[in-house]
């Protein structure tokens, strides 16, 4: 008997063996459940990170050019304007038959949630092509030989 007690001519001793069966399924559970989620954790996801060096973006007659400053303050083709009035722009930029192209300039200390409710406006508006504009890395000079 495997737990052994009511066996009859065990003389009143203990069993001294351990029965391994409830383990090695325990065991066998085990290995088949990560056989199965192993390769869950292995999936990565494929992301078009952006690169640090680009060619400079094409100007054309139908692109805008916007820009956000550390204060939120809004910029057409370098004019300033208000929240409203770009809004206003983009619905009558969005209604030619040509669709332009919008560079976002913004930056680097300009709050997030501006920069999306601009988004937000373009893409409501039907400005589809969106282009962020950045600055060229600066290489870094050699240091002089010593």
């Amino acid at each position: 008997m495997a737990f052994g007690g009511l066996d009859k001519h065990a003389n009143g001793q203990p069993m001294a063996e351990i029965n391994m069966t409830p383990l090695i399924d325990v065991m066998l559970v085990l290995l088949v459940i990560f056989i199965i989620t192993a390769p869950l954790f292995t999936h990565a996801i494929r992301l078009d990170l952006p690169k640090v060096s680009s060619q400079p973006a094409r100007e054309t007659p139908q692109t805008i050019t916007l820009s956000i400053d550390d204060t939120g303050k809004l910029y057409w083709n370098d004019t300033l304007i208000g929240v409203e009035q770009m809004r206003a722009r983009f619905v009558e930029a969005g209604r030619a038959a040509q669709k332009p192209e919008l560079h976002l300039r913004a930056s680097s200390a300009t709050r997030y949630d501006v920069i999306a409710q601009v988004m937000g406006a373009a893409q409501q508006a039907g400005i589809e092509r969106i282009g962020f504009v950045t600055q060229p890395a600066q290489p870094e000079a050699p240091s002089p030989a010593r």
